[in-house]
Parts: C-alpha cells; sequence; structure tokens
C-alpha cells in the first residue's frame, strides 16, 4: 500500500522550522516508513514502495525572499520535466486543470508559498482525504493513516449509507468510514493556506438550460483513441523494474519452471504485461501494449521493447462453465508474435469467497474484498507492470439513466435502437412487447423529474426498501430502476429499518441542499464511474503482489476527459464500447479481430458468484453467527444467514449485494483487530482507528 501524506497549519503551531512535525511544545510525529519529499512548516511525505521514478519534484527558482515554488507528482505521469515545469507556473496562477491534463495515473502537490494545493482524479481512482489536525489540515491519499492521526472511531452512518446506496453521492456525501475523516469529490482539488482549507472544481460545469455542443463522433472516437494510446505509451516509456528476489528461489523443484516456482512465492515475472480475458477492454490494451507503433529502442518502432514480448495472461476458472468462447478469443488474440500467452488455471481456491481469513486490511471496505485472493492468483502469473482493463464499461458505456438526458435535448430517435436492444434481451414474450413504451415513459418521467423532487421521493421510499424486495432484475428492469435520480443498491434489503431511515435522513438533507445540479444521465454515470474506481482502488489493496504495479489506462484523467466528449447518441447504442475500442485499434493499425469480439461476459462472474457461495457457505455462516454490523444495528444477523442459506441453494437472490455485505463485516473485523499504528515518533497519536469504540447508544465494537 502506497499513500502520501502531509499538513498544513498555522506557523504557531510548529517548533522550529526544519525540524520535520514538530508541534508547540517541541514533539514530533511522523508516519511510519516514510520518505520526506520537503520539510517544515508544511511537511509531505510519501510512505509505502515507491519506485524511484514515480517521485518527481520540480522546484521553479525563485528570488531570494519570495515564496518557495515546487511541484511533487506521484505515480506514473507522462510528462517531461518541462511541461511539469509549466504545468506549475500555470497552477502558481490558478490554472488547476493543468496539473490534471498529463497521460498517467497520479497526485499532484504544489506548494506555492504557505499554499497547499493537491489535485485529485476525475474518475475517484486517486482520492484525497482530509481531516482537521493541530490547528490545520492534514492531507493523504489514504483514510486510514488521518484516522490512526486523530484517533477516529467509526462512523457507523457512512457504512450504513454505502451498503444503502453506494452509487448516491447525496447519501455518502464527503465522509469516510471514520469520523472527522473527508474525502474531496472527484474532479476536485484541496487548497490549504495556513491551515484554512477549500475545495473546489476544476471541471467546467455542463449548464442544464443549454444543451451542450455535441462534438462529432468522427473527432470524439479520435480523441479517445488519443488518449487511450498516450495512456499505454506513458507505461511503456517509464523505466522497467525488475521484481525483488526475496523470498529466495528455493532452487530446481521437479516439474517446475523459474515462472511457476517465481508465481508460487508471489512475485511477478520482470518486465510488461497485460490481463487478456477474451474481451474488449482488456484486448484492446493488450495489442495495444505489444504493438504500438513509435517507442524508442524497439524494432522497427514497434513491440514493447527491443526483444521483448508482452506477457498475456489469461484467467480460466476451471470451477465455472460458459467462459469457452472468451478463452477461445483470448487465444486467436494470443497468436500475436509479439505476445506470450499464458494461461492460469485455477479450481475451487481461487473462487470468490476463497481464503477470506488470509487477507490483508485495506484502506476501507469493498466488495473487491470477497474476490481478492481469486484476483491475486491471476496477478501473481503476471509481470512487474501490469495492465487491467478494469473501468472501461463505466467510462465509455451509457449509463440507462442518458436516455433521459437526450429526451431533455429532443432527440427522441435515438433511442429506438437501444429500446429495442433491450427488448430483444427480453426474448419473445408478452413481457417483451411492452418494454419500449416502459422504457421511454421512465426516461420522460426523470427527464421532467427536478434534482430535489428525485432525491425526496427516494428518501420516501428508502425505509421500504427491505419489504418485498423483488429478486434478479432482467435488463429490462435494472434499465428501468435505473432510470431515478437514486436507487437503492441490492444490499439495502437486507438492512434494518433503522439505518434506512438514517440514510434517508440524509437524502433528505442532501435535497434541500444548493447543488451544482448535472443532468441526470450525466450526474449517474459519474457517480457509477466514482463507485468502480473506489472499487478499483481499494482491489490493488486487496490483490496487491510486492513488486507490481497495477495500470488500468482507462481510469486516467486524459481517457476519462475523452470519454466525456463522446455525443451521448452514440454512448446510448447497443454495442457502442466494443465499436469505438475496434476503432481505437484500427487508428494504431489493428484490424485482425476474432469473432465475436466485444460480446458481453458478465454470466460467467455470476455464476463464479453463486458457486464460490456455496463452497464457503459453513465460513460465511460462522462470519454472521455473530457479526459486528448487527452490533452497530445494520443488520440482523438471522436475517443474513437465511439469505446465505437460500442464495447457496439457487433462490434469485442479488448475490452483489450478499458479497457487500461480507466485505464490510470481514473489514470490520480486520479494522478493529490490527496492531500497531501509521504513525510513530513522541507525539504520536496512543490509539489506532477505532480503538476506543463507535458511536455512541449501540454496542461498542471493542478493538
Amino acid at each position: 500500500m502506497r499513500w502520501l501524506v502531509g499538513w498544513s497549519s498555522i506557523a504557531a503551531s510548529f517548533g522550529t522550522v526544519g525540524a520535520v512535525g514538530h508541534h508547540g511544545d517541541g514533539r514530533t510525529v511522523q508516519p511510519v516508513g516514510s520518505q520526506l519529499l520537503w520539510g517544515d512548516p508544511d511537511p509531505l511525505w510519501a510512505v509505502g514502495d515507491w519506485r524511484p521514478d514515480e517521485i518527481r519534484i520540480i522546484t521553479v527558482a525563485t528570488p531570494e525572499g519570495a515564496p518557495t515554488t515546487r511541484l511533487a507528482v506521484l505515480g506514473c505521469c507522462g510528462a517531461t520535466d518541462e511541461q511539469l515545469r509549466v504545468g506549475l507556473l500555470a497552477a502558481r496562477g490558478g490554472a488547476l486543470r493543468h496539473l490534471t491534463a498529463w497521460s498517467g495515473s497520479y497526485t499532484a502537490v504544489v506548494q506555492i508559498g504557505r499554499r497547499i494545493t493537491v489535485a485529485g482524479d476525475l474518475a475517484g481512482a486517486r482520492p484525497v482525504f482530509h481531516t482537521p489536525w493541530a490547528n490545520g489540515t492534514a492531507y493523504a491519499t489514504a483514510a486510514l493513516p488521518l484516522a490512526d492521526l486523530i484517533e477516529a472511531q467509526l462512523d457507523i452512518g457512512h457504512l450504513a449509507a454505502l451498503l444503502a446506496c453506494p452509487e448516491t453521492p447525496e447519501a455518502l456525501g464527503d465522509g469516510t468510514p471514520y469520523a472527522g475523516v473527508k474525502r474531496i469529490p472527484p474532479g476536485h482539488a484541496l487548497i490549504l493556506r495556513e491551515g484554512s482549507r477549500e475545495i473546489t472544481g476544476y471541471e467546467a460545469v455542463a449548464s442544464l438550460a443549454v444543451a451542450a455542443a455535441q462534438t462529432d463522433p468522427v473527432s470524439a472516437v479520435e480523441g479517445v483513441r488519443d488518449a487511450l494510446v498516450e495512456a499505454v505509451r506513458a507505461r511503456l516509456t517509464a523505466p522497467r523494474h525488475a521484481p525483488e528476489t526475496l523470498p529466495a528461489d528455493p532452487g530446481p523443484v521437479p516439474g517446475m519452471g523459474p515462472a511457476e516456482r517465481r508465481a508460487a512465492r508471489g512475485a511477478p515475472v520482470p518486465g510488461i504485461g497485460a490481463d487478456l480475458s477474451g474481451g474488449s477492454a482488456s484486448g484492446t490494451l493488450a495489442l495495444l501494449a505489444a504493438g504500438l507503433p513509435g517507442l524508442p529502442g524497439t524494432v522497427l518502432g514497434h513491440g514493447t521493447g527491443a526483444g521483448e514480448r508482452l506477457l498475456a495472461v489469461t484467467f480460466n476458472d476451471l470451477s465455472a462453465q460458459g467462459n469457452e468462447d472468451e478463452l477461445e478469443r483470448a487465444r486467436v488474440i494470443a497468436a500475436n508474435p509479439r505476445l506470450h500467452h499464458v494461461v492460469v488455471a485455477a479450481g475451487e481456491e481461487a473462487l470468490p469467497y476463497a481464503s477470506l481469513e488470509s487477507g490483508p486490511l485495506t484502506d476501507e471496505p469493498s466488495p473487491s474484498l470477497v474476490v481478492g485472493e481469486r484476483h491475486r492468483r491471476r496477478l501473481a502469473a503476471g509481470s512487474a507492470d501490469h495492465f487491467v482493463g478494469h473501468g472501461a464499461r463505466q467510462v465509455l458505456d451509457a449509463h440507462p439513466a442518458r436516455l433521459a438526458d437526450l429526451l431533455m435535448d429532443r432527440r427522441r430517435r435515438h433511442l429506438l435502437r437501444p429500446v429495442a436492444a433491450l427488448a430483444r434481451a427480453e426474448g419473445p414474450s408478452t413481457h417483451s412487447l411492452f418494454v419500449p413504451l416502459a422504457v421511454y415513459r421512465a426516461a420522460r418521467r426523470l427527464a421532467r423529474t427536478s434534482y430535489r423532487t428525485g432525491l425526496e421521493t427516494a428518501a420516501s421510499l428508502l425505509p421500504e426498501a427491505n419489504r418485498d424486495a423483488p429478486g434478479l432484475d432482467t435488463p429490462a428492469d435494472a434499465s428501468l430502476a435505473s432510470l431515478t435520480w437514486s436507487r437503492p443498491g441490492p444490499a439495502a434489503r437486507w438492512l434494518t429499518g433503522e439505518a434506512l431511515a438514517e440514510v434517508s435522513v440524509r437524502l433528505q438533507e442532501a435535497a434541500i441542499r444548493p447543488a451544482s445540479v448535472q443532468r441526470p444521465g450525466e450526474a449517474r454515470a459519474r457517480a457509477a464511474l466514482a463507485r468502480h474506481a473506489a472499487d478499483q482502488r481499494i482491489l490493488e489493496q486487496a490483490a496487491e503482489i510486492r513488486s507490481q504495479r497495477l495500470h488500468a489506462p482507462y481510469l486516467d484523467n486524459q481517457v476519462v476527459r475523452a470519454a466525456r466528449a463522446l455525443p451521448e447518441s452514440l454512448r446510448v447504442q447497443p454495442g457502442a464500447r466494443a465499436a469505438i475500442l475496434r476503432r481505437v485499434l484500427a487508428g494504431a493499425g489493428i484490424h485482425d479481430l476474432p469473432p465475436g469480439w466485444g460480446a458481453p461476459s458478465q454470466a460467467t462472474s455470476t455464476a463464479a458468484g453463486r458457486i464460490g457461495l456455496r463452497a464457503a457457505l459453513p465460513d460465511l455462516i460462522a462470519l454472521f453467527d455473530a457479526p459486528l454490523l448487527a452490533d452497530a444495528g445494520l443488520i440482523e444477523a438471522r436475517v443474513v444467514r437465511k439469505a446465505l442459506r437460500a442464495a447457496s441453494e439457487g433462490e434469485p437472490l442479488p448475490l452483489d449485494g450478499l458479497a457487500e455485505l461480507a466485505s464490510t463485516e470481514l473489514w470490520l473485523r480486520r479494522l478493529v483487530t490490527r496492531r500497531g499504528t501509521c504513525w510513530t515518533g513522541t507525539a504520536a497519536p496512543r490509539q489506532r482507528a477505532v480503538a476506543g469504540g463507535v458511536v455512541p447508544a449501540r454496542r461498542t465494537l471493542q478493538a
């Protein structure tokens, strides 16, 4: 786990200038295992196994006595030093957007005198957190260190909102699971001036009164192509790193080669690799990384490096059926001579819910915790720098609520193809005949519903979310349910009435607060992307392999910004993501794709989740025998245990909701049993986060 942390406070709250982390009484505090980037009065540290090239500091020469002007960029950034200097000068004048316009995935921190600016990303994969501390404000790219710093307790209301409405920013607000630790929204920056804080957005907000100018579809797709190519290029041109050799190779093992022994130790392969699932998202990244033209030092300007082939990893789940087509597409793509194909076969040991007791403590709860071991086995066979296709669906696809945006712009004819596709997905039935009319009515209703009315309606319906909850949705039902300003999450049906009522109050309070309201489709799409990006961040922590870096280019600022320029009429068409990525590959000179490329592949993961739940049922029942979630008043243990048994027997229940409950309970247990803290020094906090308990009036969670 890697993070950066710093703080800003009034000068009087520190001791001697230059003594890092001093309080007024001379005591010190600093993060454990930290690397100091700059010192008092506003220090900044990088914590964790950062690579040398992942930390870049640019300082602009200033006259004697003038305020210090410097920029720290942490992560993978494709900008040159000169581009960083230009961005620093632009940020000094207030143009914060320049800090987010470079290719790659990174966090930028600017110091201009006593003013500190920390820019978050557009998707939410690299969030920024802050909390009041020492007569000022501390900030970090992880919430747990700040919670340790202020000895925070759990925010049970936020956990309830996370389970009840995970894709509703109004319910979550700017909170985190730790009381007192706040998160800045995606697309915003945190500005600190001698301890005072300000949160400002750096993206333009579209008007509700006038439709935004529509970008030409050809130009928009070309923009996505250029952004995606530059995102991949930024990773390929970065220095290569060999994984650490410890623990040492035990030597020859009968039946195992060096690669197999390395995977068994959990060490990645040196070089560049990528997932190759047979889907369009991962396949596009693998092909781009293997054959991207124009890279220096490559043979004829092609390939990942001189004499180097891209390691393409395909995961073959032997316990689930129905993925034969994907495997065949992966094999066809891997026939490219620039790819070295590795198939990782796994059975019950890699199912969801496997090895729940062996995972690490992550920064926050996420459904990714129950599939951490599954992904870790796949990534162990990967490379030191490994591309993953996560986020493509949320970045490129159209949220169903965008149909309402089309109606607001009087573009009714663009609804014909997506509505017809939903009717076909229902199959030949009487119900499918009414799907087009039902979807059109729901979209029109959403287009005519104001932001405040929509939230108030959702708040009034939320307390009933655990009564007479329906089973699994068909594609049309899911789309109809998404055509609202706020929709309960899949786990809401198992929350207590008290928890749902608290979240309902949050929605009612948000409805009356002034807000920069977007179009309903755009707002729902951004919320879904933020939710997925948060899950991706926790997945990287849950499945982390030392010396390995996971790269998700679809979540980069540059790619997200280019995708937002795609016309809504293009997004809502069936198969739009596959068509866009096909044109991206064609623009890079790649035309030969296997038959069926771009076909959806959600059924396999659902089947694996049900099989994994059935196999791990005894452990899950034990997990909810005396759950901490019940102690906090969020669930009734008996109800959840009954749902687990019913789902394992094949009853159509939302498995995503059960995964969220299991992940949150698992995270709570890991949190309250942890040892140690993130801070050291004579003034370090004497308690770790949630060491004292939770919200009053509920049973205390003892550490």
